[in-house]
Protein backbone atom coordinates (compact mmCIF):
# COMPACT_ATOMS: atom_id res chain seq x y z
CA UNK A 1 0.00 0.00 0.00
CA UNK A 2 1.24 3.49 -0.84
CA UNK A 3 0.53 6.05 1.86
CA UNK A 4 0.79 9.85 1.85
CA UNK A 5 0.76 11.74 5.13
CA UNK A 6 0.27 15.52 5.13
CA UNK A 7 1.06 16.92 8.57
CA UNK A 8 2.77 20.17 9.55
CA UNK A 9 3.44 19.23 13.18
CA UNK A 10 6.75 17.38 13.58
CA UNK A 11 5.63 15.12 16.44
CA UNK A 12 2.42 14.16 14.62
CA UNK A 13 4.36 13.50 11.39
CA UNK A 14 6.80 11.27 13.23
CA UNK A 15 3.97 9.36 14.95
CA UNK A 16 2.00 8.86 11.72
CA UNK A 17 5.09 7.66 9.84
CA UNK A 18 6.01 5.16 12.53
CA UNK A 19 2.42 3.96 12.91
CA UNK A 20 1.57 3.65 9.20
CA UNK A 21 4.91 2.41 7.86
CA UNK A 22 4.05 -1.10 9.03
CA UNK A 23 1.22 -1.11 6.47
CA UNK A 24 3.08 0.20 3.45
CA UNK A 25 5.44 2.72 1.94
CA UNK A 26 4.91 6.17 3.46
CA UNK A 27 5.70 9.57 2.06
CA UNK A 28 5.32 12.68 4.19
CA UNK A 29 4.61 16.29 3.31
CA UNK A 30 4.52 19.30 5.62
CA UNK A 31 1.72 21.33 4.05
CA UNK A 32 -1.31 20.95 1.83
CA UNK A 33 0.39 22.20 -1.34
CA UNK A 34 3.19 19.66 -1.00
CA UNK A 35 0.54 16.96 -0.48
CA UNK A 36 -1.31 17.93 -3.66
CA UNK A 37 1.95 18.09 -5.63
CA UNK A 38 3.06 14.66 -4.33
CA UNK A 39 -0.38 13.19 -5.07
CA UNK A 40 -0.43 14.53 -8.64
CA UNK A 41 3.14 13.37 -9.27
CA UNK A 42 2.24 9.87 -8.09
CA UNK A 43 -0.75 9.84 -10.47
CA UNK A 44 1.43 11.05 -13.35
CA UNK A 45 4.00 8.33 -12.62
CA UNK A 46 1.32 5.63 -12.55
CA UNK A 47 1.96 4.87 -8.88
CA UNK A 48 -1.01 6.48 -7.10
CA UNK A 49 -1.44 6.60 -3.36
CA UNK A 50 -3.90 4.17 -1.85
CA UNK A 51 -4.27 6.06 1.42
CA UNK A 52 -3.92 9.77 2.13
CA UNK A 53 -3.99 11.14 5.67
CA UNK A 54 -4.59 14.89 5.72
CA UNK A 55 -4.33 17.16 8.70
CA UNK A 56 -6.86 19.98 8.47
CA UNK A 57 -4.86 22.83 9.96
CA UNK A 58 -1.81 23.17 7.70
CA UNK A 59 -0.03 26.11 6.09
CA UNK A 60 -0.17 27.06 2.39
CA UNK A 61 -3.25 24.90 1.69
CA UNK A 62 -5.29 23.60 4.58
CA UNK A 63 -6.59 20.03 4.61
CA UNK A 64 -9.93 21.00 3.11
CA UNK A 65 -8.26 22.77 0.19
CA UNK A 66 -5.87 19.86 -0.30
CA UNK A 67 -8.76 17.39 -0.22
CA UNK A 68 -10.66 19.40 -2.82
CA UNK A 69 -7.56 19.61 -5.05
CA UNK A 70 -6.80 15.87 -4.73
CA UNK A 71 -10.37 14.89 -5.64
CA UNK A 72 -10.18 17.38 -8.51
CA UNK A 73 -6.95 15.81 -9.77
CA UNK A 74 -8.58 12.38 -9.76
CA UNK A 75 -11.59 13.73 -11.62
CA UNK A 76 -9.39 15.51 -14.20
CA UNK A 77 -7.57 12.24 -14.86
CA UNK A 78 -10.85 10.32 -15.01
CA UNK A 79 -9.92 8.03 -12.13
CA UNK A 80 -12.96 5.81 -11.45
CA UNK A 81 -14.46 6.34 -7.99
CA UNK A 82 -13.68 2.76 -6.99
CA UNK A 83 -9.99 3.41 -7.77
CA UNK A 84 -9.77 6.77 -6.00
CA UNK A 85 -7.58 7.19 -2.94
CA UNK A 86 -8.94 6.57 0.52
CA UNK A 87 -8.62 9.91 2.30
CA UNK A 88 -8.74 10.15 6.07
CA UNK A 89 -8.76 13.54 7.73
CA UNK A 90 -6.64 13.64 10.89
CA UNK A 91 -7.28 16.58 13.17
CA UNK A 92 -8.03 17.90 16.60
CA UNK A 93 -11.06 19.71 15.15
CA UNK A 94 -13.93 17.42 16.03
CA UNK A 95 -16.90 19.80 15.83
CA UNK A 96 -19.75 18.54 13.64
CA UNK A 97 -19.30 21.38 11.15
CA UNK A 98 -15.69 20.36 10.46
CA UNK A 99 -16.57 16.69 10.17
CA UNK A 100 -19.46 17.36 7.79
CA UNK A 101 -17.37 19.67 5.61
CA UNK A 102 -14.65 17.02 5.26
CA UNK A 103 -17.14 14.33 4.22
CA UNK A 104 -18.85 16.73 1.80
CA UNK A 105 -15.49 17.31 0.12
CA UNK A 106 -14.79 13.60 -0.29
CA UNK A 107 -13.00 12.14 2.69
CA UNK A 108 -14.04 8.63 3.72
CA UNK A 109 -13.08 8.78 7.40
CA UNK A 110 -12.27 11.31 10.08
CA UNK A 111 -9.78 10.58 12.88
CA UNK A 112 -9.49 12.86 15.88
CA UNK A 113 -6.16 13.61 17.50
CA UNK A 114 -4.53 12.20 19.40
CA UNK A 115 -4.84 9.25 17.05
CA UNK A 116 -6.14 6.10 18.68
CA UNK A 117 -4.18 3.34 16.93
CA UNK A 118 -6.75 0.62 17.63
CA UNK A 119 -9.63 2.71 16.26
CA UNK A 120 -7.56 3.82 13.26
CA UNK A 121 -6.67 0.22 12.43
CA UNK A 122 -10.33 -0.72 12.79
CA UNK A 123 -11.26 1.96 10.25
CA UNK A 124 -8.58 0.69 7.86
CA UNK A 125 -9.98 -2.84 8.17
CA UNK A 126 -13.53 -1.61 7.50
CA UNK A 127 -12.23 0.14 4.39
CA UNK A 128 -10.47 -3.08 3.27
CA UNK A 129 -7.07 -1.40 3.55
CA UNK A 130 -5.60 -4.12 5.79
Amino acid sequence: MRILVAEDDFASRKFMMKFLSKYGDCDVTVDGMEAVDAFELALDEGEPYDLVCLDIMMPVLDGYQALRAIRGAEKDRRIPEEDSAVIIMTTALSEGENVNKAFDLGCVAYAGKPIDEVKFESVLRKLDML
